[in-house]
């Protein structure tokens, strides 16, 4: 596993741009590792924040809209997230907001490899004041500190993934 992207420029806050990517090369054609991330429901199994999906709108059989439930220690949160990007064995994208406001970005970008499919899972902090402020008061202090979260987080989801994917 390594770190594709790690830049930032203003940290977060208004039109703060923190943007984070891990990737980690899985022993499965792209075909298979899109359809275990365009399956949203099993980012609960690998994610070490996410705890519950719950899907709310559909398109051409995959979830469009969505609702996340999210744990960091005591804090307990939820999130929206539209798909914006459905490419099957190159990309999964979502968009998430809260109360109406832009939260982020995240995608997983496939690529073929030789041994199977390099996945790489990115963030983009989309938070002005408003989110950032109740990224606070949902999350803790770690909303001051999300990319590097995020960053630990997308190691732990990574891995859980190539586990889950080579298991069979």
């Amino acid at each position: 596993m390594s770190m594709a992207d790690s830049r930032s420029a203003d940290g977060p806050g208004v039109a703060g741009v923190a943007d984070v990517a891990e990737s980690i090369t899985v022993g499965v054609p792209p075909a298979d590792a899109y359809q275990a991330v365009s399956d949203v429901w099993r980012m609960t199994r690998w994610s070490p924040e996410c705890f519950a999906v719950l899907v709310w709108s559909r398109k051409d059989g995959l979830p469009a809209r969505f609702v996340g439930l999210n744990r960091r220690g005591p804090w307990v949160w939820f999130t929206t997230c539209q798909v914006v990007t459905a490419r099957p064995g190159e990309e999964f994208a979502f968009d998430v907001t809260t109360f109406g406001m832009p939260v982020s970005r995240w995608s997983y970008r496939l690529t073929a490899a030789d041994e199977g499919t390099e996945v790489t899972e990115s963030w983009r902090d989309q938070r002005g004041r408003g989110a950032h402020v109740l990224g606070r008061v949902f999350t803790g202090k770690v909303a001051n500190n999300r990319a590097d979260a995020n960053r630990e987080g997308m190691r732990t989801t990574l891995a859980r993934l190539k586990r889950e994917l080579e298991a069979g």
